[in-house]
This record gives C-alpha cells, sequence and structure tokens, in this order.
C-alpha cells in the first residue's frame, strides 16, 4: 500500500510539474505577445496632431496639418542622442536629394534650443524641425527612446515604425510603405 500512496504521490507531482510548465510557457507566450503589440501599436491608425515651434524661427509653428494630403516622414530626434547622430547624416542627403516623394520633418525632443540648432547645423540638416523641450509630440506618439521614425501615408496614418537608428534599407522600406510602391 506505501508503495501505491508513493506512485500516487509521483504521478500527482509530476502532473504539478507538467501544469506549471504549461502556465509558465502560456504566460510567456501572453507576454511576448503583449511585448510584440506595445512595439508595433499604432501601425494602420491616424498619426496624432502635433504644433510645434519651429527649431530656431520664433513665432513660426509646425503641424502634421502643414503636410495634409502628403506622405510624411516623422523622426523623433535629440541632439544628445548617439544613434541619432549616426541617422542624422543619412535623413539630411535624404531631403536634399529626394525630398520631393516624401515630405520630411524632425521633432526634436527634450533638448536644449542652442544644443539642437548646433547639432542640426553640423549634420546639414535643412529639412522643417519642431523643437518639443517638453515631449508633447513624444509622448503622444508613445516614443519613450530616441530615435523613432514613423512613416505616414498620404491620409497620414501610419504605416511603418523604426525604433532606433534609420538605416538605408529602413528607410527604402517606409518610403515605399508611405506611397504605396512596395511592389507586392
Amino acid at each position: 500500500m506505501g508503495q501505491r500512496t508513493w506512485a500516487d504521490t509521483l504521478g500527482r507531482a509530476g502532473r504539478l510539474a507538467a501544469r506549471h510548465k504549461l502556465a509558465v510557457a502560456i504566460a510567456g507566450l501572453c507576454v511576448a505577445a503583449s511585448l510584440a503589440g506595445i512595439a508595433w501599436a499604432g501601425l494602420g491608425s491616424a498619426a496624432r496632431s502635433f504644433s510645434l515651434p519651429v527649431l530656431g524661427h520664433s513665432g513660426k509653428r509646425i503641424s502634421l496639418g502643414d503636410y495634409a494630403g502628403q506622405p510624411l516622414i516623422v523622426n523623433f530626434f535629440a541632439s544628445w542622442c548617439t544613434p541619432c547622430q549616426q541617422e542624422t547624416p543619412l535623413l539630411a542627403k535624404f531631403y536634399r536629394t529626394e525630398h520631393g516623394r516624401v515630405a520630411l520633418v524632425g521633432l526634436d525632443e527634450n533638448d536644449v534650443a542652442g544644443s539642437a540648432l548646433s547639432f542640426t547645423r553640423g549634420h546639414g540638416v535643412t529639412y522643417p524641425v519642431g523643437w518639443d523641450p517638453e515631449v508633447i509630440a513624444a509622448s503622444a506618439y508613445g516614443v519613450d527612446a530616441l530615435p523613432q521614425t514613423f512613416f505616414l501615408n498620404a491620409s497620414h496614418h501610419i504605416v511603418d515604425r523604426v525604433f532606433g537608428a534609420l538605416t538605408p534599407a529602413d528607410l527604402s522600406q517606409g518610403i515605399a510603405l508611405a506611397t504605396g510602391n512596395s511592389g507586392g
């Protein structure tokens, strides 16, 4: 009888261990799905409106509405952000050579105006830059780390979002999605 009780105990312990493993696996899948949802939050949704002072031009403002009916790249950056220093020359070159295809706006977040001006001038930025020292626009877009770039179609729905410094491939893919020329 003692053996049977021991075997029953082992069997019950095994079943409990299996249930525990299953519960852990399900919890892991739920966390992964939740993180994936957070990472892609906003894709397909309408972009949040913003209206910010233009960096270096007191009295002027830049807003999402200024680009009505145009595909738009919205790049969140700051002068103190190391990855931003890597991607800004790519965006500046794109704007100088191809800005007619897609509009580009930089939104400088949580920065000092003098540092932001030096940074943009030093990197050859000629595209419009909004200054957002209070991180109002970044908060509205769910940006909690820099840089981040949003690609909007002509209806200003978010069609792509890049976390971290853009690569030429990211830029090409985002433009293709924003303009509807994804080839597929």
